[in-house]
């Protein structure tokens, strides 16, 4: 618990020092503890605190979280990200289980999700992952593509398009800040987007940076839960 309120005064902290004076952040950046590899009983722990939003990497780590909180009344507290690479044969477990989902970078996986979320479950929301520095080893489209995945995605019923995510180089000063204007870009280019309003970029070490940038929402592992076993 001490590490994760450490984390959250940081995070109060970036917001009070981003903010101008007439506007409070603290309200409009989202706080995703990234409880990948971690037992269930840490997430319930944070849950019982306050943390609402929890981020996982892998499939059936996650879904077994999920099943093994659906009896407790916390399950009601906690909205589950998906945050992991997405394979074409994973879509209907993460349409089912997930409330979010931050990695979608092709139209197929768009497609898969759309038509596999369940009906009567509220529209999946759904970040685009932009692959910022053009790097091989990165998952996301390029800028140059996020056009035409956009026009795709925003027209699905079951999806609701919210905005971008990143994970940049470490020795990329700038990404935040070029993301940034690539959101606000995007925005301008389709007015009909109605819940354009989220931008995932910044985790443990950048948090701060990111949310002076103008992210909404931080992705935050290690400082709430330690390294990894």
């Amino acid at each position: 618990m001490t590490r994760w309120q450490q984390v959250t005064d940081r995070l109060h902290a970036a917001c009070d020092s981003a903010a101008s004076s007439k506007e409070d952040t603290r309200d409009k950046v989202t706080l995703l503890a990234v409880s990948k590899t971690k037992p269930v009983t840490m997430v319930a722990e944070l849950a019982q605190v306050g943390q609402r939003h929890f981020g996982e990497n892998y499939l059936q780590e996650a879904i077994e979280k999920i099943e093994a909180l659906q009896q407790s009344p916390l399950t009601e507290q906690i909205v589950w990200h998906y945050i992991g690479h997405i394979q074409r044969n994973k879509t209907r477990d993460i349409a089912e289980n997930f409330a979010w989902v931050q990695t979608v970078e092709r139209e197929i996986i768009a497609k898969r999700l759309n038509d596999q979320r369940p009906e009567g479950m509220p529209p999946l929301n759904v970040l685009i992952q932009v692959n910022i520095d053009n790097e091989d080893s990165k998952s996301g489209c390029l800028p140059e593509e996020l056009p035409a995945l956009i026009e795709t995605v925003k027209d699905y019923p079951n999806l609701q398009l919210r905005g971008l995510m990143i994970i940049p180089a470490k020795e990329d000063t700038d990404a935040f800040s070029r993301t940034k204007r690539l959101f606000d870009s995007i925005h301008e280019q389709y007015p009909d987007l109605q819940q354009w309003d989220t931008l995932s970029m910044g985790m443990s070490g950048d948090m701060a940076k990111a949310v002076a940038e103008g992210s909404t929402m931080v992705r935050v592992g290690t400082a709430i839960f330690g390294e990894r076993e």
